[in-house]
């Protein structure tokens, strides 16, 4: 009988997540595969980003797309929005409440079911500007 490795807590998903969680920075994929090779340097990018993957999937960890740049992730997975450096790429936190509301507000006149909306702000960060 074939395991389902989708629902399977293996070792290295437990490493991706503790990962994700102990840089608490909204890393890309490469730099949690560069975090977690230096301690397991056995572990494939391959494997990194599958059970990134699935990770976000489940709802432990929030996947972020950037509209130009690498997907970042984030180990808060309570609704917020982030802010991206357009200088240094670095991404933040940002500091007001989530709009619960606006995905129903939005004039939606080609018949979409909104379901979710991540809004991703672009600027400057203090030490860039």
């Amino acid at each position: 009988m074939q395991k389902d490795t989708k629902s399977r807590n293996t070792l290295q998903r437990r490493l991706v997540m503790e990962t994700v969680c102990n840089m608490r920075n909204h890393p890309d994929a490469d730099m949690i595969y560069e975090e977690i090779s230096r301690i397991n340097p056995f572990i494939s990018k391959a494997t990194v980003y599958r059970n990134l993957k699935i990770l976000a999937k489940q709802g432990h960890i929030l996947h972020i797309p950037m509209p130009d740049g690498a997907d970042c992730f984030d180990f808060n997975c309570t609704p917020h929005y982030h802010i991206k450096c357009r200088k240094c790429g670095g991404v933040f936190d940002v500091d007001m409440p989530y709009q619960k509301d606006l995905c129903r507000n939005i004039a939606n006149s080609r018949g979409f079911v909104i379901e979710s909306h991540q809004i991703v702000f672009s600027g400057l960060c203090p030490d860039c500007k």
